[in-house]
């Protein structure tokens, strides 16, 4: 028996505990419990080494367009992913990068309070000149002084649905780790189909 042949099968037994259903050809779909914790962390990261053996890892997938049900949110910051449910069972994910170190993104129960399609930053962005040319990247206009002769231009933040105070979800850079002021970016085909599937006061879990 070769050495990953253990942990293929552990990791296997572990998914089907938390099966709900298998759709077609899209594989499984795992119960809300898988993603929020109450499985232990060690069987999601047997699961997890497990898939990278299969070839490179590209966390995003999609099924909501074929399901119905009220949606929901799971965003974990552990796994620097984002989980779209729909009557509780699994719809989509993506990866993200939450907030960095200084700025973390709070765990806890929100609700989509706000969508903007085409928000900007009020506090983060550049200092441009008049004619649009960049004078002082990535400031913050609360401690960074204005230059004579500029005007601030946030950043733009597409498809942006804010959870809680200045932090939303919104398409935005994924250097691979947790690196934002505090808001969850998504890439920009998922930013969309999320902003899509997501009406206001949908509920929003944020977990560790």
């Amino acid at each position: 028996m070769t050495p990953r042949l253990p942990l293929l099968l552990l990791a296997l037994t572990l998914s089907s505990c938390t099966t709900v259903k298998t759709v077609g050809n899209s594989g499984f779909r795992y119960g809300r419990q898988f993603f929020t914790q109450q499985v232990p962390q060690a069987a999601r990261h047997v699961h997890g080494r497990v898939m990278g053996w299969f070839g490179p890892r590209d966390n995003s997938f999609w099924y909501a367009d074929e399901m119905t049900g009220k949606p929901s949110v799971v965003i974990n910051l552990g796994e620097q992913m984002v989980y779209l449910f729909k009557g509780g069972e699994l719809a989509g994910g993506s990866p993200i990068s939450s907030g960095a170190e200084g700025y973390d993104t709070k765990p806890g129960s929100y609700r989509v309070i706000e969508k903007d399609i085409d928000h900007k930053s009020s506090i983060y962005g550049d200092y441009e000149d008049y004619e649009g040319n960049v004078i002082m990247q990535n400031i913050n206009n609360r401690v960074d002084p204005k230059p004579p002769g500029t005007r601030f231009e946030g950043a733009k933040m597409y498809y942006f649905m804010r959870i809680y105070g200045g932090v939303g979800m919104h398409k935005g850079y994924l250097p691979g780790y947790a690196a934002s002021h505090g808001c969850i970016r998504l890439p920009g085909h998922m930013a969309e189909k999320f902003y899509s599937a997501v009406p206001m006061g949908t509920p929003v879990e944020v977990v560790p």
